[in-house]
């Protein structure tokens, strides 16, 4: 029973790889926020060849992408939940990346299942809400170690090609909750479009009220648009830019809307693990629409430059003490501060015509 798992696993290894890649980031993140690694080695000696040898001027997670800006049009609802003025019934400013799940900033959109939505909106009192939200419904395991334990049970055997299988046992035996998400990007269909797609905060985060009250909430991004997926094998023959040409064009016709949907936790929900998600019938509030209206190559986009740290919070809105939350923090400092650089000095180039990004 296992060898057949095993094989059925192997079978989509090549999109799995994807999120392999992006949650060993998010590891040595999470060893370089206590400042080293088990050996002693400082993560960001470890990282450093890497860091070089990347294509400059990109992310090193979600690489190919594009800017999009609109206006988050805030409905007033969340205003009991929360203090910050993000939430106040207004129109305010939005800036934002949609990207797909792989680290190589040149990659085909059908090299991976997994797409995502960044944004960040700017309230009147000039307070910054930054978030980072994907197709995903929840991370494969409870932490970030797990992560990596995930990559390395995965790992393939010379003399096979393939994981080997008391390995995988092991890390099913120590993380089960893994086993629906592996499960899950095994049998997920692909999706068609970044305008049909609904994204997830997947972290929980904390609301807080003018009387102090706390809850606890996750948000998702819902599209007006019809969700559309696609069979693996038409998502196989699909066009190198399939996704972002599809969004240029439609964006170009009219805006697209998505719902920023709270979901609110109650008492005995798993506030700090990612990898489990809370029941469907928990209360939900619409606090506004975001509306787009325009997208732009990333290498000239308003979005180029700004961190999408999901850490990065206005008043009114609080960290949770879920432990991926705060491995993410350091990734994106890290990723942020390499490409400050290699922009700065000149050694950004786009993708496209190869020429130099000032």
């Amino acid at each position: 029973m296992l060898k057949n798992n095993l094989q059925g696993l192997w079978k989509y290894r090549v999109p799995l790889l994807g999120i392999f890649s992006i949650a060993t980031a998010l590891v040595l993140a999470f060893a370089w926020a206590g400042g080293f690694l088990g050996t002693g080695v400082t993560t960001k000696e470890f990282l450093g060849d890497s860091l070089d040898n990347f294509p400059p001027g990109y992310r090193r997670a979600h690489g190919k992408g594009m800017c999009f800006s609109g206006t988050f049009h805030a409905s007033g609802e969340a205003v009991p939940l929360s203090t910050s003025r993000i939430f106040l019934p207004a129109n305010i400013p939005a800036v934002g990346r949609f990207s797909i799940g792989t680290v190589d900033p040149h990659a085909a959109d059908n090299s991976t299942a997994t797409v995502s939505m960044a944004l960040m909106l700017v309230g009147d009192d000039k307070s910054q809400w930054r978030m980072k939200l994907n197709n995903e419904p929840y991370f494969a395991t409870r932490d970030a170690e797990g992560f990596l334990a995930q990559v390395e049970a995965f790992e393939p055997v010379a003399a096979t090609g393939q994981p080997a299988p008391d390995k995988v046992a092991a890390f099913f035996q120590k993380y089960p909750e893994a086993r629906k998400s592996v499960e899950r990007e095994a049998n997920a269909t692909w999706p068609a479009s970044f305008a049909g797609t609904e994204y997830n905060s997947i972290n929980a985060f904390v609301l807080i009220a003018a009387d102090g009250k706390r809850q606890p909430v996750r948000w998702s991004m819902r599209p007006h648009a019809a969700v559309e997926m696609l069979s693996k094998e038409a998502h196989a023959q699909a066009s190198h830019d399939f996704l972002f040409d599809e969004i240029t064009q439609r964006v170009g016709v009219a805006p697209l809307y998505w719902d920023l949907v709270f979901q609110l936790a109650e008492a005995g929900d798993p506030v700090n693990d990612p990898s489990q998600p809370w029941p469907s019938n928990r209360k939900e509030v619409i606090a506004g629409t975001l509306e787009v209206n325009q997208v732009v190559e990333q290498t000239h986009g308003a979005c180029r430059d700004i961190n999408f740290d999901p850490t990065l919070v206005p008043s009114g809105i609080a960290l949770s003490d879920d432990p991926v939350l705060a491995a993410r923090a350091g990734i994106y400092s890290q990723s942020y501060n390499a490409r400050l650089r290699e922009i700065g000095f000149g050694k950004a180039t786009d993708a496209v015509g190869k020429k130099e990004i000032k």
